[in-house]
C-alpha cells in the first residue's frame, strides 16, 4: 500500500536573505513549518527573529531568495501584499489596538471591513472568542481600561478573529509585567490544543520548552540548529545553542 504524500508546509523560506545597508539580518534562512505545528524562534537580541516574521508578513522585502505561504510563493512581486496577509495574524509587543475603539469594534473591524462579514456575523464570533478567553464582560471597554495583559489577549482575539491561516506572534510578553505573562500564554497553549499554525518569537524559555514542536535556534540571521523541543533543549548539537541555554539556566530563566 501506497503511504500518502506529506502535506506540503503551511509556510516555507527558501534561502532568505534580508540586510539593512551594510548590516546582514537573515543569512541563507531556509525553514519549513508544518500545518498545525508551532514553530519557536529562540536566540539572542538581534539574532533576526523579529525580522523573520515581519518578512513572513510581507512588512520587510526579501533582498533575496523566497516565501511560500501554502503553494504561493508571496515574495514574488505579483503578489498581492493585502490578500497574503489577509490570511496571516499578527500580533506584535505592543498590543496596537485602537484607543478610541471598543474592544468589540477593535476585533470586529477587519472581519467587517476587510473580510466583508455582516456586523451581526462578525460581534457573534467576536464574542465567542472573548468569552473562551476570559473577557467575556470586557467587550464594551475601551483599551485603556484593561490591564496589559487583557489588551494582549484583545490582540490576540482580533488576530484570529479573521480565521487565518497561519499566525505569527512576536515576543508578545515582552512589554507586560511578570504576573500577567502567564494568562497571555494559556492563550497561545489553548490555539496550539486547537490546531492553530503557529510561529513565535519568545524569550520565555520554560514557555518555548513545553509549547514547541518545532524549535530554531537563531544567531546572527543564521538558524543555526533546529529540531524538536526534546533536542534543541535536552541535547543541542551546536556551541552557540549551548552556551545561550547554559547563559539561560544560570540565569534561572529556564
Amino acid at each position: 500500500m501506497t503511504s500518502p504524500a506529506p502535506a506540503s508546509p503551511v509556510l516555507r523560506f527558501e534561502s532568505v536573505r534580508k540586510a539593512f545597508g551594510e548590516h546582514v539580518i537573515l543569512d541563507d534562512v531556509s525553514l519549513e513549518v508544518p500545518e498545525h505545528s508551532v514553530t519557536v524562534l529562540i536566540g539572542a537580541s538581534g539574532s533576526g527573529k523579529s525580522t523573520l516574521l515581519r518578512c513572513a508578513n510581507l512588512l520587510e522585502v526579501v533582498d533575496d531568495g523566497a516565501i511560500w505561504l501554502d503553494e504561493q510563493e508571496i515574495t514574488d512581486p505579483r503578489a498581492d501584499a493585502d490578500a497574503v496577509r489577509r490570511r496571516i495574524g499578527v500580533v506584535f509587543q505592543a498590543y496596537n489596538l485602537f484607543p478610541h475603539l471598543s474592544v468589540l469594534d477593535n476585533i470586529t473591524l477587519a472581519p467587517r471591513r476587510v473580510h466583508r462579514k455582516p456586523r451581526a456575523e462578525a460581534e457573534a464570533r467576536a464574542l465567542e472568542l472573548l468569552d473562551r478567553l476570559g473577557l467575556a464582560g470586557k467587550a464594551k471597554e475601551y483599551p485603556d481600561r484593561l490591564s496589559g495583559g487583557q489588551q494582549q489577549r484583545v490582540a490576540l482575539v482580533r488576530a484570529i478573529a479573521g480565521e487565518p491561516r497561519l499566525l505569527l506572534l512576536d515576543e508578545i510578553t515582552a512589554a507586560l509585567d511578570p504576573e500577567l505573562v502567564g494568562e497571555v500564554l494559556e492563550v497561545v497553549r489553548d490555539l496550539k490544543g486547537q490546531g492553530m499554525t503557529m510561529v513565535l518569537a519568545t524569550h520565555e524559555m520554560a514557555f518555548a520548552r513545553d509549547v514547541a514542536d518545532q524549535v530554531c535556534f537563531l544567531a546572527d540571521g543564521v538558524v543555526l540548529e533546529r529540531g524538536s523541543s526534546a533536542e534543541v533543549f535536552g541535547d543541542p548539537q551546536h556551541e552557540r545553542t549551548r552556551r545561550f541555554l547554559t547563559r539561560l539556566r544560570e540565569s534561572g530563566r529556564l
